[in-house]
This record gives C-alpha cells, structure tokens and sequence, in this order.
C-alpha cells in the first residue's frame, strides 16, 4: 500500500472513489455518478409527524388561520414548500412503508393497521445508506409490527405509543421515559446526534407521534389558546347530499364519534399524579362548565369542534418546538449547509371538514399532506412547488442526493430535480390512489383511484356495492357533489378511466387486491 503515498491528491481521491464503490456494490448499494463538481454527500434529517394537517402550518396559508409554526415556517422560507404532495394510502403504517421502501402498498406487503407486518428483509432506503456508509437512526412512532432494519440505532414506541410518560424500545430492549412524548423523541435524536461517528454522513427519522388521536398537548401547552374560539370549515355541517353510500355510513364525525377520552372528559391513566394536578387545574373547571351547559345540536357540535382544535394544535406547539432544537442544534455543528432537512407528516387530516376527523379518504384533506424541504446548498430558499410529488417519491430522493444507486423496483422518482427547480417534462401528471382498511376503524370503505390537477375520479368497491364518483375540483373544490355519469363530462370519464386502468397495469396492481380474501367475504364479479 506504500503506493499511495506517491499518488497525487486528485489519484488518491479517485482511488478512494472507486473503493467506495466497490464497497457499496458488495453490500447492494451501488453509488450513482455524482459528478467532480457535485458537493460532499448531504446529511439527511427526516422529520415525520402523524396526522399533521396542512391546514395546521401556517406556511400554507389557510383561511382559519389555525396557527403559528414558527420553525416548521423556517424551514419553508429557507428552502421549499410543496403544495401538491399525495399520499398512496392514507393510513400510518401503509405511508410508513411506502416511505421506508419508495413502494405502493400492494407491492411491500403493509396494506393497512389490522393485520398487515412489515416484511424487513426487503429493500429499504436506510439500508441502501447504511450500506454506502451512512449512520442510520430512528426515534419515535414506527407503527410497522416488525422491528426496525437497516438502522444503527433505533428507539422507537410500541405500537401507536402513548403521550405522556412513554414506554419504547431500545435496540430490542423495552425502556421507559418520563416527560411528554414529543420532548422524549427529541432528545434522543440530539443526543445521538451529538455522540455520532462525525467522520460519517448519518440519516436520521425523527418520527412523531404528535398530533395522532386522542390529541392530548403537552401540560405546557395546556392553556396555549387562551380559549380561542376557531374559525369553522365550511362544510362543518356537510349533510353528504349529492355523494353515495360511503360519505353517508361512515363513522368519523365529530358530532357523533368522538369519545369522552377524544374530547379530555375522562384524563389519560398514564399521567403520574403531579401531572394529574396540572391536567385537572386546565380542563375540569372547562369540563364543569360544559356539563352545566347542556349543549345540544350545532352547539354542541361546535364545543366538541373547539376543544377538538384546542388539543389537536396543542400538540402541534410541541412539535414545532422539537423542529426548532433541531434545527438550531444543526446551525450549532455548523451542518445546515449541507444537510438536507425534510419535514412532512404520514397523510393529510380532517380539521372538521366535513364534519370529520381522521383520513382514509381520497379526498383532498386526507389524501394530501404537508411536505417542505430545506437544503441550501441544492434547494433556493423560498421556492413554492405544485407539482404532484408524494411519500412514494422520499426514498428515491434520499437515495440520488446520497450518490445511491435507485433499485429499479422502487415506484417513485427522484425529487432531486425539482429540489434543484428543473422539473421533468416527463414529471407526472396523474397519481393513484388506493386504501385497503374495511371492515375496520371509521367505517371508510375500501377505494382506489386517480387525481389530476383538475379531476378525480373514486371507485368504491365492497361485498355489497361498488360504485363510482368523480369529483371537478375547479367547480367544487370542497368536493361536495360527484358528477359521475352526468353526460358533460362523459368525454373527461372515459379519459380518467383508461387513466386509471393504465396506472393499475403500469404499477401491476392485482385484482381482486389481497384484502378481499383477508377481511372481508368474496364478492360478486364487478360489472
């Protein structure tokens, strides 16, 4: 090896180059051709929320003006904010897979909550980073049965995980935290962030639980608006005319589905007694004055919507807090050039749209979810993106940015060249659709679909009835009346259906899909 003391600077790096990627292949993760210009490979932070709203960030702007992000905001103004970012299935553990693995739920195996197991042994983009010499860690919600793969270190909550005083798992091995959930994941990832190798890229999943049902805030945050009266969504009080039998018979409302935990009549069991007396000061004089109320009708509708939002956002504040440490302990080491910050959230979420909470749906509350992006060498700040990109699309461009070869069975593409402003001609221009969990939680049936910038067409398909709606997003941007079968748009159906069927061959969607034969009864041919 004394060789390589007479080699040029210039001959030592292409030396190292291909030992690097002789490394990489053997572990099958082949390098991609990055170029003598390109910059050293960028850290990766990816911060996951669960069931955060685009309509709770303030960089997006809504009318109701629910919040203030002031760190979530950050990273938008530095870097960009999509506005178009669907997700393939809008349900925790399927968008989780669909991230881990760049795949549709029909081609990595994790179809829905109720009995789906991630299979670890496929290939994931945290493996392919590991593999090409990336640090790898998690923290928080994984939500996916099977343990963790392709992480050096993983700390994650069993199941959906509680709020307060959280048991997890470490590395295989159950621990027990006190403090608030949100706070807890934190520090972990500074604390590994802190005691990393730093001689290596690293790729870190901050993924939190926050602000998942039963929405309960940090005590800090308790009394963080002041009991504000929100401003309503238009369709709180949606009677579901000019829909189907789904958007009647389902059971995510407001007025009728949340629990007496939901809505902070009953405290959680997990509060250890000091923090019992900080939860009780905060919400039984509330609680006193809502029993004396006896409210009813839109009243009550309107008190349950209320203390909805209060704890839902509440939740938020925290997690908006935890962007802030990380960003800030980032700025400390001097990484935020060349780190690639990403933060989004497993799906979209109903603020009472509808009268709902919740997701499952195709419609535009669910099915699209918050994403923004921070990367100052690559992104220009203060970019704006409408283009249809998605969950599916983060492996693909984690795995390009790192120099990594993308496996070709992953089903998204690179973002990397929007990130960079030049959007592919060949870009997408429709996206399917497909949500698997019926019978299960919330009564939503089983669908697939296609959205375009202006359509979307639905297909609800159960034992007892399949039928379709097709919604004009321009004309009825709320979606509150199908059109389908109506014969001014009897040239845009037959377009959105071979559409659909050419999405469904193209990414070889099965049919009947799996879940027909798991949890539900065989079903009479479709027409």
């Amino acid at each position: 090896m004394l060789f390589i003391m007479y080699l040029q600077d210039s001959q030592r790096r292409s030396l190292f180059r291909w030992v690097l990627v002789g490394l990489a292949a053997l572990a099958g993760a082949p390098l991609a051709s990055r170029g003598a210009d390109a910059p050293a490979r960028p850290n990766i932070v990816f911060i996951f929320a669960d069931d955060h709203a685009w309509q709770a960030i303030s960089a997006y702007n809504d009318s109701r003006k629910l919040i203030d992000t002031p760190n979530i905001d950050r990273l938008a103004r530095d870097g960009m904010r999509f506005d178009r970012c669907l997700t393939t299935n809008s349900l925790c553990g399927p968008s989780r897979a669909a991230v881990l693995t760049g795949k549709y739920s029909h081609a990595n195996g994790f179809y829905n909550n109720t009995n789906s197991k991630f299979d670890g042994s496929q290939v994931t983009f945290p493996k392919l980073l590991q593999a090409a010499g990336y640090q790898t860690a998690i923290f928080g919600k994984w939500h996916l049965v099977s343990d963790p793969t392709g992480f050096d270190q993983w700390t994650i909550l069993p199941g959906q995980g509680v709020y307060y005083n959280p048991p997890m798992v470490n590395n295989g091995k159950a621990v027990k935290h006190e403090g608030y959930v949100t706070d807890v994941i934190t520090d972990l990832s500074l604390d590994w962030l802190k005691q990393r190798d730093k001689t290596k890229p690293f790729m870190m999943m901050v993924q939190h639980k926050a602000p998942h049902r039963e929405w309960e805030p940090a005590l800090r945050h308790l009394d963080h608006d002041k009991d504000r009266k929100y401003a309503e969504p238009d369709t709180l009080f949606d009677d579901y005319a000019g829909r189907g039998k789904a958007e009647h018979e389902q059971d995510m409302m407001i007025a009728t589905t949340m629990t007496a935990k939901d809505l902070k009549l009953t405290p959680p069991p997990q509060l250890t007694a000091e923090q019992r007396k900080a939860w009780d000061a905060y919400y039984e004089p509330r609680n006193e004055a809502f029993r004396k109320a006896k409210l009813d009708g839109k009243d009550l509708v309107r008190w349950k919507y209320n203390r909805y939002m209060h704890d839902y956002l509440g939740c938020i504040k925290a997690t908006d807090e935890s962007v802030g440490r990380i960003l800030k302990q980032l700025d400390d080491e001097g990484l935020t050039k060349n780190t690639l910050v990403v933060y989004s959230s497993d799906q979209g979420f109903f603020l009472g749209e509808h009268g709902w909470f919740d997701k499952r749906w195709i419609f535009e509350e669910s099915l699209r979810t918050p994403l923004v992006m921070r990367w100052p060498e690559v992104i220009k700040a203060g970019g704006v993106n409408k283009d249809v990109v998605s969950n599916l699309d983060f492996a693909e461009t984690f795995l390009e940015a790192a120099g990594v070869k993308v496996p070709a069975e992953m089903q998204g593409r690179s973002m990397l060249p929007i990130l960079k402003g030049q959007t592919p001609e060949s870009w997408r221009k429709s996206f399917y659709y497909h949500y698997y969990e019926h019978p299960g939680p919330h009564n939503v049936p089983r669908q697939y679909g296609v959205i375009t910038a202006r359509y979307k067409l639905v297909y609800f398909y159960e034992p007892d009835e399949n039928y379709w709606e097709l919604f004009d997003l321009d004309k009825d941007p709320h979606e509150l009346k199908s059109v389908y079968g109506q014969a001014d748009y009897e040239k845009v159906q037959k377009e959105l259906e071979a559409e659909l069927k050419r999405l469904r061959t193209e990414l070889k969607v099965p049919d009947p899909d799996p879940m027909e034969t798991v949890i539900a009864p065989p079903k009479k041919k479709r027409k």
